[in-house]
């Protein structure tokens, strides 16, 4: 059971606003069928063995279809795809079909789709996950790797994207 505290969620949404973080379109693809959609809230988790972890709203039903398919990838994008966030995020009110067209993709190990052009991408097998609130925590073992140029990350901080 979680307690409640004094603290609200429009200031505790406001507060984590000011939280930096990288954006990431986080992808899954397999017989449960194809979805994308952008995170910030994604880390590592440890490097023996190279594990990660992307936390995904629960209430979008679409969601369901990470943990259904087992895997996902996570794709640490560069300034320079912004229209990829806006799109995975629902903000254009573009299709899935619509918006994986946006850009070129491929995999590497698990079937999910991986963005060609990134920062990085991790190409992951569901080894947990746990509800905890309104999200739901898939810890993956990244069971491939693909590393781009280094260029200038997206990072999303007080409600706009921003690069350093």
């Amino acid at each position: 059971m979680l307690l409640k505290n004094a603290v609200e969620p429009r200031l505790y949404r406001e507060a984590m606003s000011r939280f930096a973080g990288a954006v990431h379109v986080v992808t899954t693809d397999g017989s449960f069928g194809r979805r994308g959609t952008t995170a910030i809230a994604a880390c590592s988790v440890s490097d023996d063995p190279p594990t990660v972890l992307v936390c995904l709203n629960r209430m979008k039903p679409d969601n369901d279809l990470f943990a259904k398919n087992g895997v996902f990838a996570i794709n640490t994008l560069s300034l320079a795809q912004q229209p990829v966030a806006d799109a995975f995020s629902g903000l254009t009110g573009l299709s899935q079909d619509g918006r994986f067209a946006l850009g070129e993709w491929e995999t590497i190990s698990t079937g999910a789709p991986v963005l060609l052009g990134t920062e990085a991408s991790f190409d992951c097998h569901i080894v947990e996950a746990k509800d905890f609130a309104t999200h739901r925590i898939l810890f993956g073992k990244v069971t491939g790797i693909k590393i781009g140029d280094s260029l200038q990350p997206l990072i999303y901080h007080n409600r706009e994207y921003k690069s350093f």
